[in-house]
Parts: C-alpha cells; structure tokens; sequence
C-alpha cells in the first residue's frame, strides 16, 4: 500500500507555471496604437493622398505662376502678390480634409467595428487610449506633412527661380512658414482624431470637421463687417493659416497667437473626447 501510495504522489502532474502578469503603461499603448494605425490600409492610402495634395496642388501653382510671367498674362493681384512659400503651400487646404479624415477614422472606426470594446477591456483606464491615438497620430501627420512642405518648396522654388517670388531656405521667415504648416496639419490631424472620439461615428466626425475648417468661414462672411473683423482671426481655418503665412497684416493673427490659438481649439475637442469617454459607456 505504501508502495502505491508513493507511485501516485510521484506520477501527480506538476502545477502549470504562472503567466507573467503584464502591466497597461503608457509605453505599451503607444505601441500597441502604433502597430494599429499601420495596419489599416486607409492609412497607408490617406497618407499617400495628403503627400500627393501636397506637392502636386504646389507644384501646380508655381508651374501656373512661371508660366503667366513668362506669357505676360494678367494676374489677379492675390497671385500676382504670390511668393514661393505661398504657393508651395497652396495644395495645403487639400491636405488638411485627407488629414483631417484619417485622424477620424482613427478614433470612430473603432466605434463603428466595434473594436473599441478589445481596446477598453485591455486599457480599463480609458484615457490612456486617446491620448496615445492623439499623439501617434499627430506625430505621424506632422512628419508627412513638414515633409510634403519641404519637398514641394524645394521643387517649386526652382520652378519660379527669376521670377519676382522667387525664393530660398535663407530667406526670413521661410523655415518658421514651411515647420508651421506641418505643425498645423498635425495638429488638424489630432482634431479629427478628437472628433471621432467624441461623436463616435465616422460621418459625423467628418461632417463636423469640414464644416469647422470650410464651411463655418464662409459663413462669418456674411455677418457685418465689424464683427468679421472680431471673429475672423480666431477661427480655426484662419488661426492655423496664420502660423504659417509668411507675412501678416492688422486683420490676422501673429504666427505664435495663431499657434496659442490654435492649440486651444485643439485642447477643447481632446477635452470634450476626454469627457465623453470617461463618463459614457462604449
């Protein structure tokens, strides 16, 4: 018996090893909202168009502007007054909708797919999450977009070599211009993803962004003329234009008020995202 006894102790199975317990911090969701973004297909595909708005809608406008100088056709006097930043940045407005995009689908795709509850269950603090979607993102759009703006005046600047808005890297103001236009698609880029978050729905997010960056100017213009001139700079359209104009006059925004005043609105839709997701359910 004893001899049995000792056989059944023996041949027990050894207790299964315990699973390293993981811990959520803050390094590990930026990891893991990386490795999300560049596994999507939109992401390569939207990307690509915001480079493509970029250099191509600049290019245009530098090819179009040598070509009227040299032609001796009239200009109106906006682009006759054109310089080479300017028109380098030209396909600017273009890029910010493919940017801006992106930055939605980044946060309301997840809604719509329903792959938010995965995401929530392994960072049960929530916030974490936006943050991390904010800042891979926005760092992402600014890297392509101050790429795109350097790449495009680059070209264009040697496109219009001669000509009166013919320019260089040396020249005043060229730098802050071309770093302030991909700061300002960045930080568009997290606008949207703050929208997604707080509307939920790719639809909306997008319906809700081109109407703050396009429609909501237009719509100022109609009111009187003095409250035009209260309203305008602050909007969020003209504020980010201003941090990347190359000159300024009484009715905008100096380049570092349009960067504070830009960064505000983008804190306000992040805070907004924050609130919506700490107080409802998914």
């Amino acid at each position: 018996m004893s001899t049995l006894t000792t056989t059944a102790e023996t041949e027990a199975p050894a207790a299964a090893p315990a699973r390293p317990a993981y811990r959520v911090t803050g390094r590990r969701v930026l990891s893991s909202e990386w490795a999300k973004l560049w596994t999507l297909r939109s992401t390569w595909i939207t990307l690509g168009l915001a480079l493509l708005f970029m250099v191509a809608f600049g290019l245009i406008a530098s090819a179009r502007y040598k070509s009227n100088i040299d032609s001796g056709h009239h200009m109106d006097g906006d682009f006759a007054r054109s310089t080479a930043v300017s028109l380098s940045l030209f396909g600017t407005h273009f890029a910010q909708l493919a940017l801006g995009v992106l930055g939605v689908l980044v946060t309301a795709g997840e809604y719509s797919t329903g792959m938010i509850r995965s995401t929530l269950a392994a960072v049960p603090r929530r916030l974490p999450v936006l943050w991390s979607k904010a800042a891979v993102y926005g760092l992402v759009a600014l890297v392509v977009a101050t790429l795109g703006a350097f790449v495009t005046f680059g070209i264009g600047s040697g496109m219009i070599s001669g000509t009166p808005a013919a320019m260089g890297f040396s020249h005043a103001g060229v730098a802050r211009s071309l770093l302030g236009a991909g700061l300002y698609l960045g930080l568009v880029g997290v606008i949207g993803t703050a929208l997604g978050a707080l509307l939920r729905s790719v639809a909306g997010g997008i319906s809700v962004l081109v109407a703050t960056l396009m429609l909501i100017p237009g719509l100022i213009s109609l009111l009187p003329s003095s409250w035009q001139d209260n309203i305008n700079p602050y909007l969020p359209s003209n504020a980010g234009e201003s941090m990347f104009a190359l000159t300024h006059d009484s009715t905008t925004l100096s380049p570092m008020a349009g960067l504070l005043v830009f960064l505000g609105w983008t804190a306000l839709a992040l805070a907004g995202a924050a609130y919506r997701l700490v107080r409802s359910d998914v």
